[in-house]
């Protein structure tokens, strides 16, 4: 078991942002990422907590992220909030324009956002509880590259991951929030568990030969399947289609990687709100809340999101449980 290291969530974004900043991030993109990378460790996300942020660093280092990138940001219609993320990442853009979604939602009834050119997107929840916290109901979905898993029917890799995120605002914050992948597992979670020398479970992979394997290294060798199998696939591909296909990004089976090399996967990134209250009349909040009550009460339902926040909550109060390892690394990342 990998050696761990307790960390309050305000050192841990200090470290994050003198990391990134150490590897050519501007002010506000190591802002940014720092924030909602630690955002996503502090509720459990590991995989795509401070762990990725090494992935950031060195990608930063390397020319996979421009730090100095501005983002191109238009709006076609009063509801369409079209982004060219110009190599950069996804979250600066969106930083800048959620409270003009939000206005927009509140005035029309919904808003949109379509992103190209940008890194990987990371935990997509950040994205959606932004939107339901200000009491919208939200849905994004990103791809990315490079492509990791198969379609239905085939064995060569043509999607990424795929995930699609989708949040419901209730009396204190989010009543659902579903943040999953396209495919049985994320890509990080094979990755993790090579580096732990673990085995992987039945159904998450295939090698290099098209088999089915337990094993993380063959299997980052081979191809991801997606969950559910045509169904998670048929997933991948609407994903594909919202993302890369609404925006004009990279499709995954082009996209260059996020892991490796010197170009930007340059993918694609949806996120749609829509204002109840507006679209549908008040008490949007308090029925959520009683129907999600009754799921879980009667009937003994999980419901996906409270979780995750009573892990955040734990972790503002006592700070976050971290692997040390990856700590180490950010610490010399901060050092130059």
């Amino acid at each position: 078991m990998s050696a761990t290291e307790r960390i309050t969530i305000d050192d841990a974004v200090a470290l994050a942002r003198a990391a990134l900043s150490a590897c050519g991030a501007n002010d506000e993109t190591a802002r940014v990422m720092a924030t909602a990378l630690v955002d996503a460790e502090s509720r459990g996300l590991d995989g795509v907590g401070l762990a990725h942020l090494i992935t950031y660093c060195e990608a930063l280092q390397t020319g996979r992220i421009d730090g100095d990138a501005e983002p191109v940001i238009e709006r076609p219609t009063p509801l369409i909030f079209t982004v060219d993320a110009r190599r950069g990442v996804g979250h600066t853009a969106f930083e800048r324009v959620v409270d003009d979604m939000t206005a927009a939602a509140r005035t029309y009834g919904l808003s949109l956002f379509s992103q190209n050119g940008s890194f990987t997107n990371g935990a997509l929840d950040w994205f959606v509880r932004r939107l339901a916290d200000r009491g919208l109901v939200a849905l994004a979905a990103t791809n990315a590259g490079p492509a990791f898993m198969a379609p239905s029917g085939g064995t060569e890799a043509v999607f990424c991951t795929n995930p699609i995120a989708f949040a419901v605002p209730g009396e204190t914050g989010p009543a659902v929030l579903i943040d999953q992948s396209s495919s049985a597992t994320a890509y990080v979670n094979i990755v993790l568990a090579a580096e732990r020398g673990e085995p992987i479970p039945e159904g998450w992979a295939l090698d290099a030969e098209g088999r089915p394997t337990t094993d993380p290294v063959a299997a980052m060798s081979g191809v991801l399947l997606a969950f559910g199998g045509a169904r998670g696939a048929n997933l991948a591909l609407m994903v594909e289609l919202l993302t890369a296909g609404l925006s004009g990004a990279n499709w995954s089976v082009d996209a260059p990687s996020f892991l490796e090399g010197d170009r930007s996967p340059e993918i694609g990134l949806f996120v749609l709100a829509i204002d109840p209250q507006k679209t549908f009349g008040s008490g949007f909040a308090d029925r959520m809340e009683a129907y999600v009550s009754r799921l879980r009460e009667r009937y003994g339902a999980y419901i996906p999101g409270p979780a995750r926040a009573a892990r955040h909550a734990t972790a503002r109060a006592d700070g976050i449980v971290a692997d040390a390892g990856a700590l180490s690394r950010l610490r010399a990342f901060a050092e130059g």
